[in-house]
């Protein structure tokens, strides 16, 4: 019976490996394609992951406004199913009807105006505020900045408040805000960077959010009207802390804004009703957004 000659190993001497590496063969130059896919990889990453170097410009995401009524309709539904109490206040009230804002700086520049006065002498004062660049529209961050304090304090506008509109002025006119960053930037974004205006506070930028920019989702833990609003619907002994408004109101997300809106109708209607009419509602006062809705959009 006739065996296959065995088949015999080749052992590759240190020579042979060093003839191979001095002249290679065709068949020993192996290209290394995947070293090569590796480095495109990489530097395609790169790329994208750079704003400056991308052939496109970034995807800017618009926050959803209440400006809409598919979008108010859409508030009232989920408050309604998320909390039984509050869909019977909805019943009593009219849906919210938000005012337009044309512009966020004129906006922040009012608020500041209007702090912690009453409502005749403020609406005096930023008349004559606003006399001085001739209309609304000519109120700018350039024009008011170029205004010394001493002329500012002319109108009635404190030396206090003057340097709060000059810092306001200067992080627009040094681009640290804008009124297309205003409008398109998140949230939290937002708030952390207009609470570091001098003179604006947690307050003043919860209400520019919800009647200014009309942002569904605001909560404004330390105003005293959705305090009082809480307390009143869920039969509370004390008034709500901070911390207890965010639990109390966490199922009405994402749509807080408008669960916000409702308490202050319930106290604007108690506190008439209690007064036979003839007292100003709590949301008349320099700590609620009825102040805001009236008096600083345009």
């Amino acid at each position: 019976m006739n065996h296959p000659p065995p088949q015999t190993t080749t052992i590759t001497t240190r020579t042979t490996v060093k003839k191979l590496r001095e002249n290679p063969t065709p068949s020993s130059k192996i290209p290394f394609q995947s070293r090569k896919i590796r480095k495109l990889t990489t530097t395609a990453t790169a790329v994208d992951n750079d704003p400056t170097k991308s052939p496109h410009p970034p995807f800017i995401k618009i926050p959803k406004s209440l400006s809409t009524k598919p979008e108010i309709d859409a508030a009232i539904n989920h408050l309604r199913a998320s909390d039984p109490l509050l869909a019977a206040l909805i019943s009593t009230h009219p849906p919210p009807k938000l005012s337009p804002c044309n512009s966020p700086f004129l906006s922040l520049t009012k608020s500041i105006i209007f702090q912690q006065l009453a409502t005749k002498a403020a609406n005096s004062i930023y008349t004559r505020f606003v006399s001085l660049y001739g209309t609304h529209s000519d109120v700018v961050p350039n024009t008011v900045l170029s205004l010394t304090p001493q002329k500012l304090r002319e109108t009635g506008v404190s030396a206090r408040k003057a340097s709060y509109l000059h810092d306001l002025t200067d992080k627009f006119s040094t681009g640290f805000l804008s009124d297309t960053l205003i409008l398109t930037v998140d949230d939290e974004t937002l708030f952390r960077m207009l609470t570091s205006v001098k003179g604006i506070g947690p307050w003043s930028v919860h209400m520019f959010m919800i009647f200014s920019l009309h942002r569904p989702d605001v909560l404004p833990v330390g105003d005293l009207g959705v305090r009082k609003g809480l307390q009143c619907l869920y039969g509370l002994k004390d008034l709500p802390k901070p911390m207890q408004v965010e639990q109390i109101c966490e199922k009405w997300r994402p749509y807080r804004s408008v669960g916000s809106w409702f308490m202050w109708r319930l106290m604007e209607a108690k506190t008439t009703k209690g007064n036979n009419g003839n007292a100003q509602s709590v949301v008349e006062d320099d700590q609620s957004g009825g102040f805001w809705k009236k008096k600083l959009c345009f």
